[in-house]
């Protein structure tokens, strides 16, 4: 009897032991992020710090940014966490997606950060800031790493196949309007060119650019496109009867994201095996402001961050309640603006927040 009671016993344990070995491996497959990596490319929506080290005044690794980050002052432009972070998050990283200029060895494996705030689809965009890296430079950044991959995976091959299940998001067109098209003291392209002639001109540069980036093994792409710049604090329009948006310049990006949604098919068509698709960055932060009560905030049209300057200075002036304003500073939205924007991007509310697919259905793919 003690003999069966102790083959019992041990059964029990190797059974326990069986099970908790399961458990521990379904644990770890349920932390696995929904993509192994996630490239990132833009300008200061996204920046994560890769303007740092510029010579330029479009950088922010001081206070006031960053007070509610867990990391302090990084060169986000904002209080706390940029959309992509939420949206990496949403992905299921529980790490930091690391900028360009921080990251080193295996890190790149989980992706890069390369967009700087200022840049733009065209070369000359942002100048008037100082230095910033273009996209075309953000491109090259990419091919280094790629170079980098090559050696940590054992050639290209193995390389192609890591980047072809990862995400690529792409952000860009802001700046090609706020700096440079309606800037006209320092840009002559409002002068070469009508809004309908330079909006094609624009995409299709872009188009070349996707190119390259297909060219080094992107496959899922996701393209954000503009956000409502009239609406911003910094171009805002005050009024004897409140604040009304520039509806010249949301008229521009309205355009230009009709445009570039328009040829995602194309682009599908034309990069075989890739699927690219469309996320809205115009209506969800749009939806907010114009219903900010309804989304909780009790600021809408004045930043929490600075009294004058498109980005605040050091140690500026804060608002005791990050979470009542849609905007930190004069031209960026706060965290908890962003995180509304980033679930939308990453799992559609509406029919317009992404075509063909939003950012979950994408990392299925």
């Amino acid at each position: 009897m003690t003999k069966i009671n102790d083959e019992l016993k041990k059964w029990i344990v190797m059974m326990i032991m069986v099970a908790a070995a399961i458990i521990h491996k379904a644990a770890v497959a349920a932390a696995e992020p929904q993509v192994p990596c996630l490239f990132v490319f833009g300008d200061s929506l996204i920046d994560s710090g890769n303007n740092n080290n510029l010579s330029t005044i479009a950088k922010v690794n001081f206070k006031p940014y960053g007070i509610d980050f867990p990391l302090g002052p990084t060169g986000r432009f904002s209080n706390g966490k940029t959309v992509l972070d939420i949206i990496a998050q949403l992905l299921g990283f529980e790490e930091y997606i690391p900028s360009y200029l921080n990251a080193f060895g295996k890190q790149i494996l989980r992706g890069v950060n390369y967009a700087s705030a200022a840049a733009g689809i065209r070369p000359e965009t942002g100048l008037n800031w100082g230095d910033r890296i273009t996209f075309d430079e953000q491109l090259t950044n990419f091919k280094n790493t790629v170079e980098q991959l090559d050696a940590l995976l054992g050639g290209r091959e193995a390389t192609s196949r890591h980047l072809g299940k990862c995400i690529f998001i792409s952000g860009f067109g802001n700046n090609d309007f706020l700096n440079n098209y309606f800037m006209p003291r320092v840009y002559n392209t409002s002068k070469l060119y009508t809004l309908q002639q330079y909006t094609p001109l624009l995409l299709n540069r872009y188009a070349e650019q996707l190119k390259v980036l297909y060219t080094y093994g992107a496959r899922k792409v996701a393209l954000v496109g503009s956000a409502p710049i009239g609406c911003i604090p910094v171009t805002l329009v005050t009024r004897s009867d409140g604040v009304k948006c520039v509806e010249r310049e949301n008229r521009a990006t309205q355009m230009y994201n009709a445009q570039l949604r328009a040829r995602i098919d194309v682009f599908n068509a034309r990069f075989h095996g890739a699927q690219f698709t469309f996320i809205d960055g115009y209506n969800p932060i749009n939806d907010v402001i114009n219903n900010a009560e309804a989304y909780g905030f009790k600021v809408k049209n004045k930043a929490c961050c600075g009294l004058s300057s498109v980005i605040c200075v050091l140690n500026d002036y804060v608002c005791p309640n990050r979470s009542d304003h849609v905007f930190w500073d004069f031209a960026h939205p706060s965290e908890a603006a962003s995180t509304i924007v980033a679930r939308r991007s990453y799992e559609s509310q509406k029919p317009t927040d992404a075509y063909p697919f939003d950012l979950r259905r994408l990392a299925q793919l």
